[in-house]
């Protein structure tokens, strides 16, 4: 049964939701200010991430729903997840009409990833995305935000304005033409 590739819950797809169920769990930490708890469950999120590619490649597991599986597990833990830990972060002493603003610079960089995952499936589908990555994959996307927030807590950058402006630059980075190896 774990290791049946027609089965939907195989081993590999078992890891990806756990990447998931991380990534929710995280999210439900983040809006009850718990960010530490989050964090550790992102950074689990990620390990669950390179876990479930390499188990499916080690006992031939993949499939197009693992695929399509995997894209959900990046939406929820290096898209949303992410997004919510540093608005939350950076809007905890704002106005409202402030948070309203940086609140709409995030649903950008949610759609942002969103269009980069649909994209990058639609590519792998027809053999395009083998060698190099197109823009900056949402994992990678995700470290960004984190580098972010550690300066955002740090006070090396105290202003969420300017934050967010480095937010704007994520979100074009992931479907831009930047051309990264892939591993």
């Amino acid at each position: 049964m774990l290791f049946d590739k027609d089965n939907r819950f195989n081993l590999a797809n078992l890891i990806t939701f756990g990447n998931i169920s991380s990534g929710i769990i995280a999210i439900h930490f983040i809006v009850h200010g718990e960010f530490f708890i989050a964090i550790i469950l992102a950074w689990i999120a990620g390990a669950l991430d390179i876990a479930d590619g390499k188990v499916a490649r080690r006992y031939n597991l993949s499939t197009e729903f693992g695929i399509q599986l995997d894209s959900y597990a990046d939406f929820i833990s290096f898209v949303v997840m992410p997004s919510f830990l540093l608005y939350y972060a950076i809007t905890a002493h704002t106005s409202e009409f402030e948070q309203l603003i940086i609140g709409v610079i995030f649903i950008g960089y949610i759609i942002a990833g969103l269009r980069r995952l649909i994209e990058f499936n639609l590519k792998v589908e027809v053999g395009e995305a083998e060698r190099y990555f197109i823009g900056v994959p949402t994992p990678l996307g995700a470290i960004l935000l984190w580098v972010l927030y550690l300066i955002y807590s740090y006070n090396i950058i105290s202003n969420p304005f300017i934050i967010a402006l480095f937010v704007i630059a994520i979100a074009w980075s992931l479907n831009s033409n930047i051309r990264i190896r892939h591993p």
